[in-house]
């Protein structure tokens, strides 16, 4: 059985050039508005699906991140993580190539070369970085304040 089951839906009005008002099932966030020119042009307000994957492998990561430190004996006090989704025309066809995650922290109880190695063991351990694995190149850039 599921450990957790999350929900979202969109309402899309129109072709491509339409809007669309995305939904949280569980309240978690107000309705968002998305277009296809805010994923290939300015956001202007408005999200895009790029925009969502960046921010939960964001959310997932520090969560990873987190733990991956707390069971190795080190204390994380602060983690700043990014996450920059690239979307790519490739042979005609937009697709998700790369997913920069970047992520700063204040830590007690390890040097920069075991941070580093916590980082990316943690990138290994990430649902969303397991997710997106063998599809999308990850990327992490990770600096120990």
């Amino acid at each position: 059985m599921a450990v957790m089951e999350r929900r979202a839906s969109i309402v899309w009005e129109g072709d491509i050039k339409g809007t669309g008002t995305l939904k949280s099932g569980d309240s978690a966030f107000p309705d968002l508005t998305v277009t296809f020119s805010a994923r290939t042009e300015q956001a202007d307000g408005k999200t895009s699906p790029e925009e969502l994957i960046a921010a939960a492998h964001a959310t997932c990561y520090a969560m990873a991140f987190s733990n991956t430190l707390a069971t190795n004996g080190a204390t994380p006090k602060r983690l700043e993580v990014s996450a920059l989704c690239t979307l790519d025309r490739i042979e005609g066809a937009l697709t998700i190539t790369v997913m920069d995650l970047t992520v700063r922290g204040s830590v007690d109880g390890v040097d920069a070369a075991k941070f580093q190695e916590l980082a990316n063991m943690a990138k290994e351990r990430c649902p969303v970085s397991k997710a997106l694995k063998g599809n999308v190149q990850i990327n992490l850039t990770a600096t120990l304040a």
